[in-house]
């Protein structure tokens, strides 16, 4: 920083935790739609929830908490609402899987190759295809 202060620089983006209504119901969407396999060490918390690993140290976390943004309304396309990316190896495979679990998504409009969906909490994911 200019300012003679020590820069504490961003590295890397750690977890991200999505709040959901229904933890089972958030966990059949990650698990059986998107293949996710639960991170075994979740440690105690004082509400229910479910760790996932996506490699490299990254996590995403879903929290069975309140939800203050209840009722809001989101944006018909998720690449205009908060989201979180994630790679996918195949997004031939991808559309498949949503397609059979019977899950919307829409193409990004930017042209890039990635599109979003939402799980069954309207939280806004966007898959991006990473070789």
């Amino acid at each position: 920083m200019s300012d003679g202060l020590p820069s504490a620089r961003v590295t890397a983006l750690l977890h991200a935790g999505l709040l959901v209504s229904d933890l089972a119901r958030a966990k059949a969407f990650y698990e059986s739609v998107l293949g996710l396999a639960p991170h075994p060490k979740r440690p105690d918390l004082p509400y229910p929830g479910e760790w996932y690993d996506l490699g490299g140290g990254q996590q995403l976390h879903l929290m069975q908490l309140p939800n203050p943004d209840a009722g809001s309304v989101r944006p018909e396309h998720g690449g205009r609402d908060r989201h979180i990316a994630l790679a996918v190896s195949d997004m031939t495979a991808l559309k498949i899987q949503l397609d059979a679990a019977g899950v919307n998504y829409t193409a990004s409009k930017s042209g890039r190759a990635a599109l979003f969906c939402r799980d069954p909490d309207r939280n806004t994911l966007e898959f991006v295809e990473v070789n």
